[in-house]
Protein backbone atom coordinates (compact mmCIF):
# COMPACT_ATOMS: atom_id res chain seq x y z
CA UNK A 1 0.00 0.00 0.00
CA UNK A 2 1.54 3.28 -1.10
CA UNK A 3 1.26 6.33 1.17
CA UNK A 4 -1.81 8.53 1.08
CA UNK A 5 -1.69 11.75 -0.88
CA UNK A 6 -1.34 14.98 1.11
CA UNK A 7 -4.27 17.12 2.09
CA UNK A 8 -4.67 20.23 0.00
CA UNK A 9 -6.96 22.35 -2.12
CA UNK A 10 -8.70 20.87 -5.15
CA UNK A 11 -6.65 21.17 -8.32
CA UNK A 12 -8.35 22.73 -11.37
CA UNK A 13 -9.33 20.28 -14.08
CA UNK A 14 -7.14 22.03 -16.64
CA UNK A 15 -4.14 22.24 -14.27
CA UNK A 16 -4.00 26.04 -14.53
CA UNK A 17 -1.53 27.71 -12.16
CA UNK A 18 -2.29 30.84 -10.12
CA UNK A 19 -0.81 34.14 -11.24
CA UNK A 20 1.68 34.04 -8.37
CA UNK A 21 3.55 31.10 -9.94
CA UNK A 22 5.13 33.16 -12.72
CA UNK A 23 6.65 35.62 -10.27
CA UNK A 24 7.72 32.90 -7.84
CA UNK A 25 9.53 30.96 -10.57
CA UNK A 26 11.85 33.81 -11.50
CA UNK A 27 15.50 32.78 -11.29
CA UNK A 28 14.80 29.15 -10.41
CA UNK A 29 16.23 26.21 -12.30
CA UNK A 30 13.72 23.81 -13.85
CA UNK A 31 13.88 20.03 -13.62
CA UNK A 32 11.68 17.18 -14.77
CA UNK A 33 10.93 14.00 -12.82
CA UNK A 34 9.58 11.05 -14.83
CA UNK A 35 7.94 8.38 -12.66
CA UNK A 36 7.83 4.83 -14.00
CA UNK A 37 5.55 2.88 -11.64
CA UNK A 38 6.51 -0.68 -12.63
CA UNK A 39 8.53 -3.29 -10.74
CA UNK A 40 9.15 -6.94 -11.51
CA UNK A 41 8.48 -7.76 -7.84
CA UNK A 42 7.17 -5.44 -5.13
CA UNK A 43 9.59 -5.52 -2.19
CA UNK A 44 8.11 -5.96 1.27
CA UNK A 45 9.58 -2.76 2.73
CA UNK A 46 8.59 -0.52 -0.19
CA UNK A 47 5.78 2.02 0.12
CA UNK A 48 6.47 3.79 -3.20
CA UNK A 49 3.67 4.14 -5.74
CA UNK A 50 4.60 1.03 -7.73
CA UNK A 51 2.87 -1.91 -9.40
CA UNK A 52 4.04 -5.16 -10.91
CA UNK A 53 4.51 -4.88 -14.65
CA UNK A 54 1.66 -7.23 -15.61
CA UNK A 55 -1.18 -6.03 -13.35
CA UNK A 56 -2.25 -2.95 -15.32
CA UNK A 57 -3.93 -2.55 -18.68
CA UNK A 58 -5.00 0.14 -21.14
CA UNK A 59 -3.13 3.45 -21.04
CA UNK A 60 -1.64 2.40 -17.70
CA UNK A 61 0.01 -0.71 -19.10
CA UNK A 62 3.74 -1.03 -19.46
CA UNK A 63 3.38 -1.08 -23.26
CA UNK A 64 1.33 2.14 -23.38
CA UNK A 65 2.96 4.00 -20.52
CA UNK A 66 5.49 6.13 -22.44
CA UNK A 67 2.73 7.61 -24.59
CA UNK A 68 0.58 8.33 -21.55
CA UNK A 69 3.45 10.09 -19.77
CA UNK A 70 4.17 12.18 -22.87
CA UNK A 71 0.55 13.36 -22.77
CA UNK A 72 1.35 14.95 -19.42
CA UNK A 73 4.52 16.52 -20.85
CA UNK A 74 2.35 18.21 -23.49
CA UNK A 75 -0.14 19.32 -20.84
CA UNK A 76 2.70 20.70 -18.69
CA UNK A 77 3.93 22.81 -21.58
CA UNK A 78 0.44 24.26 -22.15
CA UNK A 79 -0.04 25.02 -18.45
CA UNK A 80 3.33 26.73 -18.06
CA UNK A 81 2.81 28.86 -21.16
CA UNK A 82 -0.70 29.84 -20.08
CA UNK A 83 0.70 30.92 -16.69
CA UNK A 84 3.04 33.34 -18.44
CA UNK A 85 6.14 31.28 -17.80
CA UNK A 86 8.47 31.40 -20.81
CA UNK A 87 9.91 28.01 -21.74
CA UNK A 88 12.92 27.19 -19.57
CA UNK A 89 15.51 24.69 -20.67
CA UNK A 90 15.54 21.64 -18.44
CA UNK A 91 18.57 21.57 -16.15
CA UNK A 92 18.03 18.02 -14.85
CA UNK A 93 15.89 14.99 -15.66
CA UNK A 94 15.43 12.13 -13.22
CA UNK A 95 13.69 8.91 -14.26
CA UNK A 96 12.61 7.14 -11.08
CA UNK A 97 10.29 4.41 -9.96
CA UNK A 98 9.65 1.63 -9.60
CA UNK A 99 12.21 0.26 -11.98
CA UNK A 100 12.45 2.54 -15.02
CA UNK A 101 14.64 0.06 -16.87
CA UNK A 102 11.75 -2.42 -17.00
CA UNK A 103 10.50 -0.22 -19.82
CA UNK A 104 12.01 -0.99 -23.22
CA UNK A 105 14.99 1.23 -23.95
CA UNK A 106 13.12 2.72 -26.91
CA UNK A 107 10.34 3.90 -24.57
CA UNK A 108 12.79 5.52 -22.15
CA UNK A 109 14.48 7.26 -25.08
CA UNK A 110 11.09 8.37 -26.40
CA UNK A 111 10.21 9.94 -23.05
CA UNK A 112 13.53 11.78 -22.86
CA UNK A 113 13.14 12.95 -26.45
CA UNK A 114 9.69 14.29 -25.55
CA UNK A 115 11.17 16.38 -22.74
CA UNK A 116 13.98 17.59 -25.01
CA UNK A 117 11.64 18.46 -27.88
CA UNK A 118 9.23 20.31 -25.57
CA UNK A 119 11.59 22.44 -23.49
CA UNK A 120 15.12 21.68 -24.59
CA UNK A 121 17.92 20.45 -22.37
CA UNK A 122 20.32 23.01 -20.94
CA UNK A 123 23.98 22.62 -21.94
CA UNK A 124 25.52 20.00 -19.70
CA UNK A 125 22.12 18.87 -18.42
CA UNK A 126 22.16 15.97 -15.97
CA UNK A 127 19.91 13.07 -17.01
CA UNK A 128 19.65 10.23 -14.47
CA UNK A 129 17.80 6.95 -14.53
CA UNK A 130 17.35 4.59 -11.64
CA UNK A 131 17.87 0.90 -12.36
CA UNK A 132 17.90 -2.44 -10.64
CA UNK A 133 21.08 -4.45 -11.18
CA UNK A 134 19.13 -7.27 -12.83
CA UNK A 135 17.26 -4.98 -15.25
CA UNK A 136 20.12 -3.72 -17.44
CA UNK A 137 22.43 -5.01 -20.17
CA UNK A 138 25.61 -3.51 -21.62
CA UNK A 139 23.81 -2.76 -24.89
CA UNK A 140 20.84 -1.14 -23.15
CA UNK A 141 23.09 1.12 -21.05
CA UNK A 142 25.08 2.13 -24.14
CA UNK A 143 21.85 3.02 -25.98
CA UNK A 144 20.64 5.13 -23.06
CA UNK A 145 23.96 6.98 -22.98
CA UNK A 146 23.77 7.61 -26.72
CA UNK A 147 20.27 9.06 -26.23
CA UNK A 148 21.47 11.59 -23.66
CA UNK A 149 21.32 9.81 -20.29
CA UNK A 150 24.37 10.89 -18.30
CA UNK A 151 24.00 9.06 -15.00
CA UNK A 152 22.59 5.80 -13.61
CA UNK A 153 21.67 5.08 -10.00
CA UNK A 154 21.64 1.37 -9.15
CA UNK A 155 19.55 0.02 -6.28
CA UNK A 156 22.24 -2.13 -4.67
CA UNK A 157 20.79 -1.89 -1.11
CA UNK A 158 23.13 -4.56 0.34
CA UNK A 159 25.89 -6.97 -0.59
CA UNK A 160 24.74 -9.58 1.94
CA UNK A 161 22.37 -12.29 0.69
CA UNK A 162 20.38 -12.71 3.92
CA UNK A 163 19.81 -8.94 4.12
CA UNK A 164 18.61 -8.85 0.51
CA UNK A 165 16.25 -11.75 1.27
CA UNK A 166 14.75 -9.85 4.20
CA UNK A 167 14.26 -6.83 1.93
CA UNK A 168 12.82 -9.18 -0.74
CA UNK A 169 15.33 -7.93 -3.26
CA UNK A 170 15.83 -10.38 -6.12
CA UNK A 171 19.14 -9.35 -7.68
CA UNK A 172 22.43 -11.24 -7.29
CA UNK A 173 24.85 -9.04 -5.28
CA UNK A 174 27.76 -10.48 -7.29
CA UNK A 175 26.32 -8.69 -10.32
CA UNK A 176 27.05 -5.21 -8.91
CA UNK A 177 30.65 -4.91 -10.17
CA UNK A 178 29.51 -5.99 -13.62
CA UNK A 179 26.72 -3.42 -13.98
CA UNK A 180 28.95 -0.64 -12.67
CA UNK A 181 31.58 -1.56 -15.26
CA UNK A 182 29.00 -1.72 -18.05
CA UNK A 183 27.66 1.71 -17.14
CA UNK A 184 31.12 3.24 -16.96
CA UNK A 185 32.08 1.67 -20.28
CA UNK A 186 29.03 3.41 -21.73
CA UNK A 187 30.32 6.75 -20.39
CA UNK A 188 27.76 7.08 -17.58
CA UNK A 189 28.36 8.40 -14.09
CA UNK A 190 27.33 5.77 -11.55
CA UNK A 191 25.72 5.93 -8.10
CA UNK A 192 24.96 3.04 -5.77
CA UNK A 193 22.03 3.21 -3.33
CA UNK A 194 22.39 1.38 -0.01
CA UNK A 195 19.99 0.74 2.88
CA UNK A 196 21.10 0.19 6.47
CA UNK A 197 19.12 -0.96 9.48
CA UNK A 198 17.40 -3.98 7.92
CA UNK A 199 16.15 -6.41 10.59
CA UNK A 200 18.89 -8.97 11.20
CA UNK A 201 21.68 -6.87 9.67
CA UNK A 202 24.80 -6.82 11.84
CA UNK A 203 27.41 -4.09 11.86
CA UNK A 204 29.76 -6.48 10.02
CA UNK A 205 27.05 -7.04 7.39
CA UNK A 206 26.81 -3.29 6.87
CA UNK A 207 30.59 -2.95 6.65
CA UNK A 208 30.61 -5.70 4.03
CA UNK A 209 28.07 -3.80 1.94
CA UNK A 210 30.02 -0.55 2.18
CA UNK A 211 33.27 -2.29 1.27
CA UNK A 212 31.62 -3.95 -1.72
CA UNK A 213 30.22 -0.64 -2.96
CA UNK A 214 33.58 1.11 -2.59
CA UNK A 215 35.41 -1.75 -4.30
CA UNK A 216 33.59 -0.87 -7.53
CA UNK A 217 35.21 2.58 -7.51
CA UNK A 218 31.94 4.47 -7.84
CA UNK A 219 31.95 8.21 -7.33
CA UNK A 220 28.59 8.53 -5.58
CA UNK A 221 26.88 6.56 -2.81
CA UNK A 222 23.51 7.12 -1.17
CA UNK A 223 22.97 5.45 2.21
CA UNK A 224 19.49 5.57 3.71
CA UNK A 225 18.23 4.25 7.02
CA UNK A 226 15.41 1.76 6.54
CA UNK A 227 12.06 3.22 7.52
CA UNK A 228 9.26 0.69 7.82
CA UNK A 229 6.08 2.42 6.72
CA UNK A 230 2.57 1.37 7.83
CA UNK A 231 0.78 -0.82 5.35
CA UNK A 232 3.86 -2.54 3.96
CA UNK A 233 4.43 -6.29 4.26
CA UNK A 234 7.46 -5.63 6.43
CA UNK A 235 5.34 -3.57 8.84
CA UNK A 236 3.05 -6.58 9.22
CA UNK A 237 6.04 -8.84 9.86
CA UNK A 238 7.32 -6.47 12.55
CA UNK A 239 3.89 -6.24 14.17
CA UNK A 240 3.64 -10.03 14.29
CA UNK A 241 7.10 -10.32 15.85
CA UNK A 242 8.55 -12.08 12.82
CA UNK A 243 11.14 -9.31 12.36
CA UNK A 244 12.80 -7.06 14.94
CA UNK A 245 13.81 -3.54 14.04
CA UNK A 246 17.16 -2.19 15.21
CA UNK A 247 17.20 0.61 17.76
CA UNK A 248 18.27 4.20 17.14
CA UNK A 249 21.75 3.60 18.51
CA UNK A 250 22.30 0.83 15.96
CA UNK A 251 21.16 3.14 13.16
CA UNK A 252 23.48 5.92 14.37
CA UNK A 253 26.46 3.56 14.61
CA UNK A 254 25.86 2.37 11.05
CA UNK A 255 25.59 5.94 9.79
CA UNK A 256 28.90 6.83 11.47
CA UNK A 257 30.55 3.76 9.95
CA UNK A 258 29.30 4.77 6.51
CA UNK A 259 30.61 8.29 6.94
CA UNK A 260 34.00 7.00 8.15
CA UNK A 261 34.50 4.54 5.29
CA UNK A 262 33.12 6.74 2.53
CA UNK A 263 35.15 9.75 3.65
CA UNK A 264 38.32 7.66 3.92
CA UNK A 265 37.71 6.50 0.33
CA UNK A 266 37.54 10.09 -0.92
CA UNK A 267 33.77 10.57 -1.02
CA UNK A 268 32.44 13.55 0.92
CA UNK A 269 28.98 14.21 2.26
CA UNK A 270 27.03 16.88 0.42
CA UNK A 271 23.61 15.94 1.81
CA UNK A 272 22.82 14.01 4.98
CA UNK A 273 22.41 10.68 3.14
CA UNK A 274 24.61 11.29 0.08
CA UNK A 275 28.34 11.27 -0.58
CA UNK A 276 30.18 12.22 -3.79
CA UNK A 277 33.81 12.21 -4.86
CA UNK A 278 33.62 15.68 -6.44
CA UNK A 279 30.89 18.32 -6.79
CA UNK A 280 30.43 17.13 -10.38
CA UNK A 281 29.51 13.67 -9.07
CA UNK A 282 26.69 14.96 -6.83
CA UNK A 283 23.07 14.52 -7.93
CA UNK A 284 22.18 17.94 -9.30
CA UNK A 285 18.54 16.91 -9.63
CA UNK A 286 18.21 16.12 -5.94
CA UNK A 287 20.12 19.27 -5.04
CA UNK A 288 17.39 21.14 -6.93
CA UNK A 289 14.83 19.74 -4.49
CA UNK A 290 16.89 20.73 -1.46
CA UNK A 291 17.56 24.23 -2.84
CA UNK A 292 13.89 24.86 -3.60
CA UNK A 293 14.10 24.94 -7.40
CA UNK A 294 11.16 24.17 -9.71
CA UNK A 295 10.30 20.79 -11.17
CA UNK A 296 7.40 19.10 -12.92
CA UNK A 297 6.71 15.54 -11.83
CA UNK A 298 5.32 13.35 -14.62
CA UNK A 299 3.44 10.18 -13.72
CA UNK A 300 0.93 8.72 -11.25
CA UNK A 301 1.48 10.03 -7.73
CA UNK A 302 4.26 12.37 -8.89
CA UNK A 303 4.70 15.70 -7.09
CA UNK A 304 5.53 19.02 -8.74
CA UNK A 305 6.65 22.45 -7.56
CA UNK A 306 6.60 25.60 -9.67
CA UNK A 307 6.90 29.13 -8.35
CA UNK A 308 5.78 28.32 -4.81
CA UNK A 309 2.83 26.15 -5.96
CA UNK A 310 3.02 22.45 -5.12
CA UNK A 311 0.68 19.76 -6.46
CA UNK A 312 0.45 15.99 -6.71
CA UNK A 313 -1.07 13.63 -9.23
CA UNK A 314 -3.65 10.94 -8.65
CA UNK A 315 -1.93 7.80 -7.45
CA UNK A 316 -3.35 4.95 -9.46
CA UNK A 317 -1.99 4.57 -13.01
CA UNK A 318 -5.46 3.78 -14.38
CA UNK A 319 -6.92 7.00 -12.95
CA UNK A 320 -3.86 8.88 -14.20
CA UNK A 321 -4.22 7.52 -17.73
CA UNK A 322 -7.99 8.09 -17.73
CA UNK A 323 -7.67 11.77 -16.83
CA UNK A 324 -5.07 12.44 -19.46
CA UNK A 325 -7.08 10.49 -22.02
CA UNK A 326 -9.99 12.86 -21.39
CA UNK A 327 -7.78 15.92 -21.75
CA UNK A 328 -7.76 16.66 -18.02
CA UNK A 329 -4.93 17.38 -15.65
CA UNK A 330 -3.99 14.35 -13.52
CA UNK A 331 -3.43 16.61 -10.49
CA UNK A 332 -5.40 15.47 -7.43
CA UNK A 333 -4.68 18.45 -5.17
CA UNK A 334 -2.36 21.35 -4.60
CA UNK A 335 -1.24 24.06 -2.20
CA UNK A 336 0.45 27.44 -2.37
CA UNK A 337 3.50 27.28 -0.14
CA UNK A 338 4.07 30.63 1.52
CA UNK A 339 4.59 32.29 4.87
CA UNK A 340 5.59 30.13 7.82
CA UNK A 341 5.31 26.91 5.79
CA UNK A 342 7.72 28.18 3.16
CA UNK A 343 10.21 29.28 5.82
CA UNK A 344 10.03 25.94 7.64
CA UNK A 345 10.61 24.00 4.44
CA UNK A 346 13.47 26.27 3.35
CA UNK A 347 15.29 25.72 6.64
CA UNK A 348 14.50 22.00 6.74
CA UNK A 349 15.87 21.41 3.24
CA UNK A 350 18.84 23.77 3.22
CA UNK A 351 20.34 22.57 6.49
CA UNK A 352 20.52 19.04 5.06
CA UNK A 353 23.13 20.03 2.49
CA UNK A 354 26.81 20.69 3.12
CA UNK A 355 26.69 24.21 1.67
CA UNK A 356 24.34 24.98 4.53
CA UNK A 357 22.03 27.88 5.25
CA UNK A 358 23.15 31.50 5.49
CA UNK A 359 22.73 32.80 9.04
CA UNK A 360 21.65 36.17 7.65
CA UNK A 361 18.81 34.44 5.79
CA UNK A 362 17.31 33.24 9.06
CA UNK A 363 14.59 35.31 10.72
CA UNK A 364 16.17 37.67 13.24
CA UNK A 365 14.50 35.84 16.11
CA UNK A 366 16.09 32.51 15.10
CA UNK A 367 19.69 33.70 14.78
CA UNK A 368 20.53 33.57 18.51
CA UNK A 369 19.80 29.83 18.45
CA UNK A 370 22.85 29.23 16.25
CA UNK A 371 25.25 29.81 19.17
CA UNK A 372 23.45 27.16 21.22
CA UNK A 373 23.60 24.69 18.33
CA UNK A 374 27.35 25.28 18.05
CA UNK A 375 27.75 24.74 21.81
CA UNK A 376 25.80 21.47 21.52
CA UNK A 377 28.12 20.24 18.78
CA UNK A 378 25.39 20.22 16.14
CA UNK A 379 26.63 23.07 13.93
CA UNK A 380 30.16 23.65 12.67
CA UNK A 381 31.66 26.57 14.61
CA UNK A 382 33.98 27.77 11.84
CA UNK A 383 31.13 28.00 9.33
CA UNK A 384 28.86 29.69 11.88
CA UNK A 385 31.52 32.34 12.55
CA UNK A 386 32.13 32.96 8.85
CA UNK A 387 35.62 31.47 8.77
CA UNK A 388 35.32 30.67 5.05
CA UNK A 389 33.05 33.53 3.99
CA UNK A 390 29.49 34.43 4.99
CA UNK A 391 28.24 32.89 8.24
CA UNK A 392 26.46 29.62 7.56
CA UNK A 393 24.64 26.90 9.46
CA UNK A 394 26.48 23.71 8.46
CA UNK A 395 25.78 20.48 10.30
CA UNK A 396 28.47 18.51 12.07
CA UNK A 397 28.21 14.73 11.88
CA UNK A 398 26.37 14.78 15.20
CA UNK A 399 24.13 17.45 13.72
CA UNK A 400 23.37 15.25 10.73
CA UNK A 401 22.16 12.56 13.11
CA UNK A 402 19.97 15.13 14.89
CA UNK A 403 18.98 17.29 11.92
CA UNK A 404 15.33 17.46 13.01
CA UNK A 405 16.38 19.00 16.33
CA UNK A 406 18.40 21.64 14.48
CA UNK A 407 15.39 22.52 12.31
CA UNK A 408 13.18 22.85 15.38
CA UNK A 409 15.68 25.17 17.06
CA UNK A 410 15.82 27.41 13.99
CA UNK A 411 12.10 27.62 13.32
CA UNK A 412 10.41 28.01 16.72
Amino acid sequence: MSPALPDGDPAPADGALPASAAEGAQGRAFGVYLHVPFCAVRCGYCDFNTYTATELGGGASLAAYAGTALSEVALADRVLRAAGLPPREVATVFVGGGTPTLLPVDDLVRMLDGVRDTWGLAPGAEVTTEANPDSVTPDGLARLAAAGVTRVSFGMQSAVPHVLRTLERTHDPDRIPDVVRWARDAGLRVSLDLIYGTPGESLDDWRRSLDAALATGVDHVSAYALVVEPGTRMAVQVRRGELTLPDEDDQATKYELADDLLTAAGLHWYEVSNWARTPADASRHNLGYWRGDDWWGIGPGAHSHVGGVRWWNVKHPRAYADRLGRGLSPAAGREVVDGATAELERVMLRVRIAEGLLVDDLPAGARPAVAGLVADGLVDPRAALGGDGPRRVVLTRRGRLLADAVVRALTV
